[in-house]
């Protein structure tokens, strides 16, 4: 990675995130799309957004692991099962790929880029903050009658919870499978860590 071309690429992230997110404000409050279930930056993506943006702006160890992690445990779900009726070339499927995307590019390139990378103490600080964010979500549907990341309803589009028990069983299932996604993506490294190691020896 040669530095000079470090900066631009970083604020070209930025302005395609944070272009894509004001646009999908703009574009939905002028069309009457803007209701209280999606108007809060309350579902996972979004906070995966403020991290990577927070990474791009400031490189660093702590957001940069909770857009890893989130971003490829949340985000990049979403994009294999995405939770949108509509067909390209509507805009808000345009839209959707977009910003999904371009969270996996940007975390993609802190990780081959910048050379970041998740350690083991990264795997508690993970885990407190996505309760973190599982009680303020949680709090938030309780209070607004909502759904945000999915604790109240299933997603209407075909997705991983339609094999997983109805309401509220499944929410069990999703944590226990958000323990088996952080062990998966910090298994590259972990492997890698070893071999290494043995080398090393």
């Amino acid at each position: 990675m040669y530095p000079a071309a470090d900066r631009p690429i970083r604020h070209g992230l930025t302005l395609v995130l944070l272009g894509v997110w004001v646009s999908w404000y703009v574009l939905a409050a002028r069309r009457g799309w803007l209701t209280i279930g999606d108007a809060l930056p309350m579902n996972l993506c979004d906070w995966a957004t403020v991290a990577t943006l927070v990474t791009l702006a400031h490189p660093n160890q702590k957001s940069y692991e909770l857009a890893y992690f989130w971003s490829l445990g949340g985000t990049l779900q979403g994009m294999i099962t995405p939770d949108t009726p509509y067909d390209f070339p509507e805009v808000r499927f345009i839209i959707f790929f977009v910003y999904h995307g371009g969270i996996i590019a940007a975390v993609l390139y802190l990780t081959f880029g910048l050379r970041l990378r998740p350690w083991p103490r990264s795997l508690p600080r993970v885990v407190v903050w996505s309760f973190v964010y599982l009680a303020a979500t949680t709090l938030t549907d309780y209070l607004l009658g909502t759904n945000y990341g999915f604790l109240r309803a299933k997603p209407v589009q075909a997705s991983l919870y339609d094999l997983m028990p109805p309401w509220p069983a499944y929410i069990g299932v999703v944590i226990v499978l958000g323990f088996v996604s952080v062990a998966i993506y910090y298994a590259p490294w972990f492997i890698a860590d070893r071999i290494r190691a043995s080398k090393a020896r």
